[in-house]
């Protein structure tokens, strides 16, 4: 009896919501019935699942058959990091960065809706979940991707921070120590869009710190940012991190650019960027 009537009275809540609250989802336009502090309908984070492409064991990047190279415990590595190894041990996503989930996370960057935060970080803390086998250290210091000082007073937060810790408190793990002070954004750099391999990593060089070295003697480091595009940027954070000491770096995101969209993504990501700064003055 008890139950049916909060049923009862949950369901005139949520009516009443709708009629005097109305509203539609972000995603797809569909209106929302359901009260929740985040604009987007059930139905559209339903269809946002993990990817289930072939990715490379060590950057996550989509697998082009005739560069794969498959290891002797029978992890598939692409051909750039079989000539190559990255400075961190693996770098690993919920998904590909197109879709309902480039739209979540759009929704947080630039148009401040914060409680996507929470969503995108059980995702994260699934892709923190599955990279738990290879590291051995106890703690494991968890390091968001810093944004610039003037960028963060812009935007008001730094959205790898935010969906950090909703992952963390998810995870409940006490090995993970969050130290989002460890990195600090020394200077500007201009966006990645359009630029080289070459130009990328120029850009990006010297533009972070490691502040607390002494932190990071002989430890294991877990990297984290909303996007991993090409790399550069994780590259060049657990480059620095490596020098001051860190034993292993690691690097976990919620979306990943899979290899071919990259020049697609870098347009839609500058035509979003701009109209995100034209409805913020």
């Amino acid at each position: 009896m008890v139950a049916s009537l909060i049923s009862s009275i949950g369901g005139i809540a949520e009516a009443l919501f709708a009629t005097f609250f109305p509203s539609d989802c972000r995603l797809c336009g569909a209106p929302l019935i359901n009260i929740s502090r985040l604009p987007v309908c059930g139905e559209c984070l339903a269809e946002i699942r993990p990817s289930e492409e072939g990715v490379c064991s060590v950057c996550g990047d989509r697998l082009v058959s005739h560069h794969a190279f498959v290891r002797e415990n029978e992890e598939p590595v692409c051909g750039l990091c079989r000539l190559l190894s990255p400075p961190f041990e693996q770098a690993a996503a919920y998904g590909s960065y197109d879709g309902g989930l480039r739209e979540l996370i759009h929704l947080l960057k630039y148009e401040q809706v914060r409680p996507a935060a929470n969503v995108l970080g059980r995702m994260l803390a699934e892709v923190i979940a599955g990279l738990q086998t290879g590291m051995t250290a106890d703690p494991i210091l968890v390091v968001p991707i810093p944004l610039h000082a003037k960028k963060l007073r812009q935007r008001g937060f730094n959205q790898s921070e935010l969906v950090a810790r909703a992952a963390l408190k998810l995870l409940g793990d006490d090995r993970y120590v969050l130290r989002e002070e460890m990195l600090r954004r020394t200077r500007e750099t201009k966006s990645q869009n359009g630029l080289t391999s070459h130009q990328r990593r120029e850009n990006i060089r010297g533009a972070f710190a490691v502040t607390k070295a002494q932190e990071l003697a002989g430890r294991e480091v877990l990297l984290v940012d909303d996007v991993f595009t090409t790399g550069t940027t994780a590259s060049e954070c657990a480059r620095i991190l490596r020098r001051a000491g860190a034993a292993r770096i690691w690097v976990a995101t919620v979306a990943r650019t899979l290899k071919l969209d990259v020049a697609r993504v870098e347009l839609v990501e500058e035509d979003d960027a701009r109209l995100a700064m034209a409805a913020h003055g």
